[in-house]
């Protein structure tokens, strides 16, 4: 049977879940990220922003000196995981194989729904306009690769100054015709270096590496040559990864600038541990082991770990234990450059007792039960932030 892979992408994320919030800002230049004047960077840029040069990771002092009149706007991740939250809700309801890539892109096999693939990606399209208000983009192809590539091919041809709405189509037994006109980077693992190596032996587009000997891209480049040249052809058998066959779920935060705020840490972790929890009561599991990762100012990383008595599934506990995590590894008064939850050793969850559940009063397990399963059921419904406890308001 021929695969069906739908490549799903909302662009520039974080400026169109700011539009929804406030209208006026459509058409008008600005940029989500850090202040200019503490060295924060340009996370995001309205394509109002980018006709005067600005990009994401470019800093924002440089930004607002390419546009004066520029607006700059603090990210909002708890809004972002929010609304992120609705959109895979969607694309959950299409089909159970999700492999979500990060907050605002995912693969999603549909092979075994009768529809064609083209009106499945529209009608994914469709809903997520009419339910969440987002535009959005996708590839239809046979796999992986060539459905990603599809999608950036298809959202650069109707770039009009506004956010691309496009559904680009790969025909089965297309996919090594549609690779042959695209410049090399298209493929994946070119990024700069390679890109210059592979021009210093007249390979500047897929077709060449076509043209090229098996022989003389693995002797050049080694494994890398053979990857290209499967590529090339647009074979990739890569399997999606959903959540259940995941073997760790996380979510991080890379700061703008340097954070010192205890506090701001606390709500980043909160946010994470709320989208880890939910991506694991989606897929049924539980985790083993909970981690924390931090990144200083000169950008080394440090990962810490623990192993709860039981595997944990839930955002409270996935925070506790972050926190604490965060409490002992953390110097104080140390500024941290990124933050992040993570869970692994998965397993399917199952409920379990503890030796003071089974001497606490029945009654009250029950309706805290129901309660856990309501809140689980809104949250897969309309993300995990849809409901909050009273200690984040």
């Amino acid at each position: 049977m021929v695969r069906k892979i739908l490549h799903f992408d909302l662009d520039a994320f974080y400026c169109a879940v700011e539009e929804l919030r406030h209208p006026e800002l459509k058409g008008t230049p600005f940029a989500v990220g850090g202040r200019p004047e503490s060295r924060g960077v340009v996370s995001s840029c309205s394509y109002a922003a980018r006709q005067f040069g600005i990009r994401s990771a470019m800093g924002m002092a440089q930004a607002v000196r390419l546009c004066p009149e520029l607006r700059v706007l603090p990210p909002d991740m708890r809004e972002y995981g929010q609304v992120s939250g609705q959109v895979m809700g969607i694309l959950h309801s299409v089909t159970p194989l999700v492999e979500q890539l990060s907050i605002d892109e995912a693969f999603l096999e549909v092979t075994e729904r009768p529809e064609y693939a083209s009106e499945l990606a529209r009608m994914v399209q469709s809903q997520v306009k009419e339910r969440v208000g987002l535009p959005s983009s996708l590839g239809v192809a046979t796999n992986k690769l060539v459905a990603k590539i599809a999608t950036d091919v298809g959202k650069a041809a109707v770039r009009t100054g506004d956010y691309p709405r496009a559904v680009q189509v790969v025909p089965p037994g297309r996919e090594a015709e549609f690779l042959a006109p695209l410049p090399v980077d298209a493929l994946w693992g070119v990024g700069p270096r390679t890109r210059e190596r592979l021009a210093a032996r007249g390979i500047h587009k897929v077709s060449d590496v076509l043209a090229a000997s098996a022989e003389e891209l693995e002797q050049q480049f080694g494994k890398l040559g053979r990857d290209l040249r499967r590529q090339a052809q647009g074979i990739d058998q890569r399997p999606l990864v959903t959540e259940r066959e995941a073997k760790s779920i996380s979510q991080e935060t890379t700061f703008a600038q340097d954070v010192v705020d205890t506090e701001t840490l606390r709500r980043a972790l909160r946010q994470q541990a709320a989208q880890v929890g939910a991506r694991l009561q989606r897929g049924g599991l539980a985790a083993r082991t909970v981690n924390l990762k931090l990144r200083w100012t000169d950008f080394t990383t440090q990962t810490r770990q623990t192993t709860p008595s039981q595997p944990v599934d839930d955002e409270e506990e996935i925070y506790r234990i972050a926190l604490d995590l965060l409490a002992s590894h953390r110097p104080e008064g140390a500024a941290v450059r990124l933050i992040g939850v993570g869970c692994s050793g998965l397993v399917p969850a199952v409920k379990q007792m503890s030796i003071f559940d089974m001497a606490a009063d029945p009654e009250a397990l029950a309706k805290e039960d129901q309660l856990n399963e309501t809140v689980k059921t809104l949250r897969k419904r309309f993300g995990a932030d849809a409901i909050r406890r009273g200690s984040d308001l």
